[in-house]
């Protein structure tokens, strides 16, 4: 088996091996993956975070070493912490990162793709955090627009918010609602409920369709249109600005 990891900023995963093909979600910098197939000009990956698989375009990667790939999975991953950043390879040229990309094999500001070395002296995110760090690192992707397949802060969906935001506090989530909704703990009440837990939302035929992440005082942020803070009661989501109820609480889970 082949194995890759991301070398660019933002990299779309494709549900079939075509520019036009719907983005179910992202890969960004130092994220690795295996390649369960390569083709002429797409490969089909699978995520080890998440077991997410989708399409990536060959020349949006780089391939490595399975040895690489094993340590990296081993290890206790490290994420850069700042909205926008940028890496430095050893060649001085300068990559653009967002939050949440990882940094494989990183140590005092040094960290490596392949046989490129590269610098980074910001923020990072490492270890697990405690649960209200979780609403604090929520907090900063506010007003990120909503894109579908999107878990970056130009552009996430609500799922990829939820993961993205769990993830970066050293908790494992699927990528999708759906599948998110099968982890942690059912709470019967929305009391029961602390700062940190979710809650999910179905349509009119049961399907978990929505996620967010309950916050003091009965709010939840969400990305809904943008990365936005509404009321939570026993119906769902209230939003203000429309003054109606926008989407059907189905489920509260604690995951940790």
């Amino acid at each position: 088996m082949l194995f890759g990891i991301c070398n660019l900023s933002i990299v779309p995963l494709r549900a079939e091996e075509s520019d036009k093909s719907e983005m179910v979600s992202q890969v960004l910098f130092g994220e690795h993956f295996q390649i369960i197939e390569k083709q002429k000009n797409w490969s089909k990956i699978r995520l080890p975070f998440d077991s997410f698989e989708g399409f990536i375009d060959n020349k949006q990667y780089l391939e490595i070493t399975e040895d690489s790939y094993t340590l990296i999975c081993n290890e206790t991953p490290t994420y850069s912490g700042e909205i926008l950043d940028f890496v430095t390879n050893q060649k001085n040229e300068l990559t653009t990162i967002a939050i949440g990309s990882q940094l494989p094999y990183f140590n005092e500001g040094r960290l490596k793709l392949g046989n490129l070395n590269y610098s980074y002296d910001n923020t990072v995110y490492h270890g697990i955090s405690s649960k209200s760090d979780i609403l604090k690192t929520a907090f900063t992707y506010l007003n990120t627009p909503f894109l579908w397949g999107g878990k970056s802060p130009f552009g996430i969906d609500c799922s990829g918010f939820t993961q993205i935001v769990y993830k970066l506090c050293g908790y494992k989530l699927f990528r999708n609602a759906k599948e998110q909704a099968k982890q942690g703990e059912v709470l019967s009440f929305i009391e029961e409920s602390e700062p940190g837990d979710l809650a999910f939302f179905d349509n009119e035929e049961g399907e978990i369709i929505h996620v967010g992440i309950i916050l003091n005082d009965y709010n939840i942020i969400h990305a809904h249109g943008k990365v936005r803070i509404d009321t939570l009661d026993h119906s769902g989501i209230f939003n203000a600005d429309l003054q109606k109820h926008t989407h059907k609480l189905r489920v509260i889970k604690k995951i940790i």
